[in-house]
C-alpha cells in the first residue's frame, strides 16, 4: 500500500518536523535551541555576515529573537554538547554522534591518507608536526601554531598554508576535532583532547551509521524523496535507498506519493516518516537562511514550495537577478518571497536591499512579513528599517513598516 498526501499536507508535515509546529515562546532559553537542534539534527555553519551568519538564522526562523551568546555558548563553548564536523557540509552536530561518523571519516581517509598518495603523503612531516603540537600543548588556534613555528627551527618543509591544510585533513579524518571558536576563527585539538572517550571508543558499523541518519533524516523532513534524505547528510543514494528499504521493512519508513512530485509524468516515490504529523500552527511569518534544512535542497525547495533559489555571493551585482544574499521568506506555511537584508551597523538600520514576491498573491503577506522584520532588526540590535525601490515587494513592505525610510 502506499500512501498519498497533498502538496499542503507535505508542507504542513514539513513544518512540524523542522520545528515550526511550536509556537515562539515568549522569553526563548538555551532548552529552546537544543530542541531546534532535536528537531533539524544539524546546524551548517557559513561565514557571510551581512545580516546575521548562517548558524543563527535557524535558530532565530523557529524560536524567534534569541539571544545569539545562547547559541555561542551552547555550540561553540568547550566541553559543550555540540561539535563540527562535515555531515552536511561544515555542521554542528551533537558530540555524542561522534562514533556515528566513524564511517565517513574511515572513507577520507581512505581517499586522502597517506596510502592515497597524494597531498598527506607528500606533506607527512606537517602532519606529523602539527600531531605533536597539539599533543604537547593542547587545542591550539591556527595563529598560535604558526606564532611557535615562527619561533622555532622551522626546516625546508615549513610552509604555513600546509599546516592550515593538515588541519583540514585531519578534521576530515577525525583525528582532530574542533574545540571552540574565538570569534569564526577554530581551535583545534586532538579528538581525545576535544570528545569524551564514550563517544570515540565504539564506532559504529558504516551500515548500521547510514539506516541510522536516514531515519533521522526523515524524522526530521517528515516526508520525502529518497535524493531529498540522501543529501540531508550527502550518502550516495545506492547507500540510501538500501537504508529505507531497511526502515520500510521495520515500519519506520512507509512509502508515500505526494501530489505534484512527479518525473516523466509518473509519481516520484517518496517516503512519510510512521510518527510524521501535520502542524496546526504555523508561523505567519519567518526569514530563513539558505542553508536552513527546510530549503537547502534546491529540487526538494522546488517540489515542495515551487521555489527555485540560487546565491548570488558570487554574481556579478549588475547581473544579481535578486541580490547579493537574499533570505527566502516563509509565511503561512509556503514559501511566498525572498529578501536581501544587510545590517548597517554603522547607522543602527537594517536594509531591506530587495525584496521579491514569488507570486502576486503573496501580497498579502505584506504585514506579517513587516513585522518579522521589525523583529528581525530588534534581534540584531538595530533601530530602524530603510527599504529600497529594488523588487516586487519593496512598495508593499514599505507601505507596511510605518516610519521606515527608503534608500536607492
Amino acid at each position: 500500500m502506499v500512501d498519498s498526501l497533498s502538496r499542503r499536507q507535505a508542507q504542513r508535515i514539513t513544518l512540524a518536523a523542522q520545528g515550526f509546529g511550536r509556537r515562539r515562546p515568549p522569553t526563548p532559553t538555551a532548552k529552546h535551541l537544543h530542541a531546534v537542534m532535536r528537531d533539524i539534527g544539524v546546524l551548517q555553519i557559513d561565514s557571510v555576515n551581512v545580516f546575521a551568519r548562517s548558524h543563527y538564522m535557524p535558530m532565530f526562523s523557529r524560536v524567534g529573537a534569541y539571544d545569539p551568546a545562547l547559541l555561542d555558548a551552547a555550540m561553540f563553548g568547550e566541553g559543550g554538547d555540540y561539535v563540527e564536523y562535515w555531515a552536511h557540509v561544515a555542521t554542528l552536530v551533537p558530540v555524542s554522534d561522534w562514533n556515528l561518523w566513524n564511517f565517513r571519516m574511515v572513507a577520507n581517509r581512505e581517499k586522502y591518507g597517506e596510502h592515497a598518495g597524494g597531498w598527506v603523503s607528500e606533506n607527512a612531516a606537517t602532519m606529523q608536526w602539527v600531531r605533536e603540537e597539539l599533543a604537547a600543548r593542547g587545542p591550539l588556534r591556527p595563529a598560535e601554531i604558526e606564532d611557535d613555528a615562527h619561533q622555532g627551527a622551522r626546516g625546508p618543509w615549513w610552509d604555513w598554508n600546509r599546516v592550515k591544510q593538515a588541519l583540514e585533513y585531519m578534521f576530515l579524518f577525525g583525528e582532530v576535532a574542533v574545540a571552540g571558536r574565538r570569534g569564526f576563527e577554530r581551535r583545534y585539538g586532538l579528538a581525545e583532547q576535544v570528545i569524551p572517550a564514550a563517544h570515540r571508543d565504539s564506532p559504529l558499523p558504516r551500515t548500521d551509521a547510514i539506516r541510522e541518519l536516514m531515519s533521522r533524516a526523515l524524522a526530521s523532513y517528515g516526508v520525502a524523496t529518497t535524493a531529498d534524505l540522501a543529501d540531508y547528510y550527502r550518502i550516495t543514494i545506492a547507500d540510501a535507498s538500501s537504508a529505507l528499504a531497511d526502515l520500510r521493512d521495520a515500519g519506520i519508513a512507509i512509502p508515500t506519493e505526494v501530489e505534484g512530485w512527479s518525473r516523466n509524468n509518473k509519481p516520484l516515490p517518496a517516503w512519510r516518516h510512521r510518527d510524521a504529523v501535520a502542524a496546526r500552527a504555523i508561523p505567519r511569518a519567518a526569514l530563513l537562511t539558505p542553508f536552513d534544512p527546510l530549503v537547502w535542497f534546491r529540487d526538494r525547495a522546488a517540489r515542495l514550495y515551487d521555489f527555485d533559489y540560487r546565491i548570488e555571493i558570487y554574481t556579478p551585482a549588475a547581473k544579481r537577478k535578486f541580490g547579493y544574499y537574499s533570505l527566502p521568506v516563509l509565511a503561512d506555511g509556503d514559501v511566498v518571497g525572498r529578501v536581501d537584508l544587510k545590517a548597517d551597523r554603522a547607522r543602527s538600520t537594517l536594509l531591506v536591499q530587495s525584496a521579491w514576491w514569488e507570486a502576486d498573491a503573496a501580497a498579502k503577506h505584506a504585514e506579517a512579513v513587516a513585522d518579522e522584520l521589525r523583529l528581525a532588526a530588534r534581534w540584531q540590535g538595530l533601530e530602524s528599517i530603510s527599504v529600497s525601490s529594488w523588487g516586487t515587494a519593496t512598495a508593499d513592505l514599505h507601505a507596511a513598516l510605518p516610519g521606515a525610510a527608503r534608500h536607492a
